[in-house]
């Protein structure tokens, strides 16, 4: 292993065209995760209700559908015609523009978001390669990029922020710190136990004044996981700079799809965001916040 790491230190080059290789093959399988895994959920809440509720569906829904649907089954189709994709169709934004976005089978379009969120998580894991290099933490980062690209489309679609992405990051954060990865381990679970309770505080009380829910308990979880990785002192920033995101961004789109400004819009993605910006540039961030409200 030693001997790699060597090897893309001296070959950075090298080390960047690897990166940028495995995570095109990341985002193509982010697509099918960000796809499948709310439905798969969907289909476990059904599953549970049915079997809580046994006589009363079985009556409304005598045929239950008990087809394998997982992350690896079935294969990848078309949503048209449903025929399978062929390996040298599924080529990460290569396929997309050699088909001209279109099925192959019957030429029905295939939506751009795919390939740009293969270039996307390309992207994002270059500036963690560059920012980090070869090293464990940039591996760390790496996983931690790719799922926050799931999370941040899933919660877009379903306003969701999974448990099955979400718990086994912050476990991940804190296992991270005990071997020096990130921040002392003390710190790590500070900053998680910070991160939740936060976001927790602010919901019980805009639910005790307002009698509604302003965000999902995922956005707990995710600024717990950023407070497992940065520490504490990193949470107020993330919670600033994803609100200012979220304002500009979430006012722009209500905008522009002539929305009312009570409809939802999802925190994770801004919170997401702030997040791995800190990551990769917290002391800038903080050096020019600080600097800004004249600290």
């Amino acid at each position: 292993m030693q001997e790699v790491i060597q090897v893309l230190q001296t070959q950075p080059w090298f080390f960047l065209l690897t990166i940028g290789l495995v995570s095109l093959c990341i985002g193509s399988f982010l697509n099918v995760v960000i796809y499948r895994i709310p439905i798969m959920l969907n289909k476990s809440w059904q599953s549970e209700c049915r079997v809580l509720l046994a006589d009363e569906l079985a009556s409304d829904n005598p045929t239950n559908d008990n087809a394998t649907f997982n992350l690896a089954t079935p294969h990848s189709s078309c949503p048209n015609c449903n025929s399978a994709i062929k390996a040298r169709h599924n080529i990460p934004v290569l396929s997309w523009l050699l088909l001209k976005g279109r099925c192959f089978e019957c030429n029905a379009s295939i939506s751009v978001r795919y390939p740009l969120i293969e270039m996307g998580t390309t992207l994002a894991s270059l500036l963690v390669a560059y920012s980090f290099g070869p090293t464990q933490t940039m591996m760390l980062y790496l996983v931690v990029t790719w799922a926050l690209v799931a999370l941040i489309f899933i919660d877009i679609d379903h306003m969701l922020l999974p448990d099955q992405i979400t718990l086994p990051l912050l476990w991940l954060a804190l296992l991270a710190s005990i071997f020096d990865l990130t921040i002392l381990p003390a710190q790590a679970i500070i900053g998680a136990v910070v991160g939740y309770l936060s976001l927790w505080s602010v919901y019980w009380l805009f639910k005790l004044l307002t009698g509604k829910e302003g965000m999902g308990f995922g956005d707990f979880k995710l600024l717990a996981i950023f407070g497992a990785l940065l520490g504490w002192q990193a949470i107020l920033t993330i919670v600033l700079l994803s609100s200012l995101v979220g304002a500009i961004i979430g006012s722009a789109q209500l905008a522009i799809q002539g929305k009312d400004k009570s409809t939802p819009i999802p925190f994770g993605p801004y919170l997401a965001i702030a997040g791995w910006l800190m990551l990769l540039y917290g002391q800038q961030i903080q050096s020019w916040y600080f600097n800004l409200i004249g600290y």
